[in-house]
């Protein structure tokens, strides 16, 4: 499935802008700095992001959640980034689970 282009939001943009950083000089780029390290370190770097939104959610700090919420979508582009998932590929996966119910959707995996 393909997304209009009309829907092009920041998800859209942010990811195209990390793809232009996977061939990039680690030294200009923070973004080509985590993908040189490799997937683990991406993948490492989006749990700590996770967790930290988890204790600001906890803590009921909403600009601190949504601060951390930040993180955590951009580390997780990155690493999808890091091991050659698209964006497209992820919210072809949601629309498809729209189809079926909760219920059913995790009976199914």
């Amino acid at each position: 499935m393909t997304h209009p282009t009309s829907a092009r939001g920041p998800l859209d943009d942010l990811y195209a802008t990390i793809l232009a950083r996977k061939d990039a000089d680690p030294a200009s780029s923070w973004t080509a700095q985590l993908l040189a390290k490799g997937p683990e370190k991406c993948a490492e770097k989006f749990g700590e992001e996770a967790i930290e939104a988890i204790i600001e959610a906890i803590k009921d700090d909403k600009a601190a959640l949504t601060s951390e919420a930040a993180d955590v979508l951009y580390h997780l582009l990155v690493m999808l980034a890091a091991r050659d998932v698209t964006l497209t590929d992820v919210l072809d996966e949601l629309t498809r689970r729209q189809s079926q119910s909760g219920v059913a959707e995790k009976a199914s995996r």
